[in-house]
């Protein structure tokens, strides 16, 4: 299978009043074509910020791309200039936002938005777009398309706003879809819509998608692989039944453990991870996660592990094996 896109030693800064955050520490990864890659972790832990990076979409200033490459059918996404990036975002590369009411934009029709992106990358006329975009919500289960296609966002449930989100950024057939904890705000009963929809799309459009969750339970059915990302870098990557099977890194064991299982005794309690995760201004000069880590050693204190294969397709940052001792 071919590689779609390729990101190598990938590091986004933020320069604060403060001081200076480093929201992404230098992370590499691969995604092939029609591949559903799931990136997991905490709230803070860089997930956002990677694809905003890629996305070429950080604010600048105070953000900035200070390292790394983003190779998207043959060509550095990170190199490119403003017209460029422009023309493969909404077109070849999509994405879906966390929160449906502040992405969109409340004073324009859910027509003008949908259709924005058909008449710049696919050079349809406005008749033609509107057509098209009718077309995709109907697709994507609103009710009487036609004749909400001029409605406004606010007079939209959360799920409707979302699936119009969804239209909008699968109206121009991407190659790469990202969905940025896309269903957070919903309900459980919507959420499950959204992934069924969009798993439903990819099959049929053939479609590439990075889904940022920090719900392991959504991933478990929905991915291929799994990026598990702390403190801004990437400590456990592996095929997603390999992850959960037999996860190699303490935070990703540790993320496991909190979940609610359906097959676990009835007696058996959830356990938390301990403590809270670093200061991304005053990182800590071993492993970020060693503070909180149950099997910390030593050197976990003073050396930041890189990650290490530790079985076919599956990639561990930790001096520790946690299955059996040091490595």
């Amino acid at each position: 299978m071919a590689k779609l896109l390729e990101v190598k030693g990938l590091k986004t800064q933020f320069f604060t009043q403060d001081g200076v955050v480093t929201a992404v520490g230098g992370i590499s990864y691969d995604l092939n074509e029609g591949e559903t890659l799931g990136v997991v972790g905490e709230s803070g832990c860089g997930k956002s910020v990677s694809v905003l990076s890629v996305m070429r979409l950080i604010p600048v200033p105070p953000g900035r791309i200070v390292a790394g490459e983003a190779w998207f059918q043959g060509r550095d996404l990170l190199t490119m200039d403003q017209e460029e990036i422009r023309s493969v975002r909404g077109n070849k590369i999509a994405m879906i936002f966390q929160d449906p009411m502040t992405s969109l934009n409340p004073v324009l029709t859910i027509n003008r938005q949908v259709s924005e992106a058909l008449e710049l990358h696919l050079d349809m006329d406005k008749k033609q777009a509107r057509k098209r975009s009718i077309e995709l919500l109907d697709l994507l289960g609103i009710p009487e398309a036609a004749d909400r296609i001029d409605d406004y966002p606010h007079q939209f449930s959360g799920g409707m706003r979302q699936r119009v989100m969804i239209a909008m950024a699968m109206s121009c057939n991407p190659q790469l879809l990202i969905a940025d904890e896309p269903t957070t705000a919903l309900d459980v009963t919507i959420q499950a819509q959204i992934i069924d929809l969009v798993t439903r799309l990819k099959e049929e459009m053939g479609t590439a998608v990075i889904w940022i969750t920090h719900d392991m339970g959504v991933i478990a059915g929905l991915a291929e692989r799994v990026n598990v990302m702390y403190a801004g870098y990437i400590v456990e990557s592996a095929d997603v039944k390999e992850l959960y099977a037999d996860p190699r890194h303490p935070y990703t064991l540790g993320l496991l453990r909190s979940l609610p299982r359906l097959d676990a005794e009835r007696r058996e309690k959830l356990t938390p991870i301990e403590g809270l995760p670093p200061d991304l201004i005053d990182m800590p000069p071993g492993c970020p996660f060693a503070p909180r880590c149950d099997y910390a050693i030593e050197r976990c204190l003073v050396e930041n592990p890189k990650l290490e294969t530790v079985a076919r397709r599956h990639t561990a940052a930790c001096w520790v094996d946690v299955t059996g001792g040091k490595r």
